[in-house]
């Protein structure tokens, strides 16, 4: 029988969450910087495993996770989103202060007595869970634009990070409704449209961001006084 892409994504994503831990903490690197480092490789094996098992009943599936198929979603998927959103929601409020204690300043989060290995592993694990079941849907390659861009916007737009965390799904809603709007009106792939406006939301909160006036008005300041 046919292997399903999304149950060997499912657990590949869980292994990679598994490894990526302790191998931050042994490197001293930031997660998101060793998952820059390894993203190349990954997509180097994928292919591989795509030109090697052409017949086996992976090839269709396997591309869809890499570019999704937005347009094929159905009831399931559905369910199973709202199902895996209700449980996110659940994990937020209930540990919420936990998470961000941890990604605001690790160190102190531990000197408070947090144990910050058990919730650093639990908020891999959920984003390894949640990009696993989000790919038939929107692809990998979609999903690392949607997870980078719309956080960074809000944290250029506002200090707060707090409210960095409740605009940001903001900004991807919004980015993947203005795709699909462009996609219907200029008859583009949905996926690449969705990246397109992602991308300006993002220049376009680099181009208003009240911490780039501030930087410049440092500057200003700066300037005199070393004149003198």
């Amino acid at each position: 029988s046919a292997v399903d892409p999304l149950w060997m994504a499912l657990l590949f994503a869980v292994i990679v969450a598994m490894i990526l831990g302790p191998l931050s903490e042994v490197s001293r690197l930031d997660a998101d910087t060793i998952i820059g480092a390894i993203f190349p490789l990954m997509m180097a094996l994928g292919l591989i495993f795509l030109s090697l098992a052409p017949s086996a009943g992976v090839g269709n599936g396997a591309l869809s996770l890499l570019w999704g198929s937005v347009l094929g979603i159905t009831m399931g998927d559905v369910a199973n989103l709202g199902i895996l959103a209700v449980a996110l929601i659940i994990v937020l409020v209930a540990f919420g202060k936990e998470f961000l204690a941890i990604l605001l300043d690790r160190k102190l989060a531990a000197a408070s007595g947090i144990n910050t290995r058990v919730y650093y592993y639990l908020i891999l694990f959920l984003t390894a869970i949640v990009v696993a079941l989000s790919l038939q849907i929107t692809g990998g390659l979609l999903i690392y634009t949607l997870m980078i861009l719309p956080a960074s916007a809000a944290y250029q737009l506002l200090y707060d990070i707090k409210k960095v965390f409740l605009l940001a799904p903001v900004l991807g809603a919004s980015s993947a409704l203005l795709g699909f709007l462009l996609s219907l009106l200029a008859d583009l792939p949905i996926g690449s449209s969705i990246a397109i406006m992602a991308t300006g939301v993002f220049l376009a909160s680099i181009a208003i961001s009240p911490k780039r006036r501030r930087t410049r008005l440092e500057g200003n300041r700066a300037a005199p006084n070393q004149s003198q």
